[in-house]
């Protein structure tokens, strides 16, 4: 296990803004991604009656959204052990498969970082 602290300034700070995504909207994940001009967007879990999204995938979706062509990082925070599939997906659809996906703890422990791909 990686503590946060051996991170880089850049993706302490995506982790850092998942976490209080997190807690300031009281849902079960928050995530940040950063894009290639060092962007950040930061969202929390959707469950909507019509629309399910996961903290990553409505991050990913804000990037896109907001005209961001490639990802740097992307940073979960949750209770999961590993990032999901669907989410490293959506990772790799915008950033490729080498984009470091970082899942830290509730507390801001890094659990484990993986690539998208």
């Amino acid at each position: 296990m990686t503590e946060s602290t051996d991170l880089g300034p850049e993706d302490r700070k995506i982790v850092t803004l998942a976490r209080s995504a997190r807690a300031r909207n009281g849902v079960p994940e928050g995530a940040a991604v950063r894009d290639e001009t060092g962007r950040t967007y930061v969202a929390g879990t959707v469950r909507l009656e019509s629309l399910k999204l996961s903290a990553l995938q409505t991050a990913v979706a804000m990037a896109v959204a907001s005209g961001a062509t490639s990802l740097e990082a992307a940073a979960v925070v949750s209770e999961a052990e590993t990032p999901s599939d669907e989410d490293r997906a959506a990772v790799r659809d915008l950033g490729g498969p080498d984009t470091p996906v970082l899942l830290a703890g509730p507390d801001g422990t890094l659990r484990i970082s993986v690539t998208a791909g």
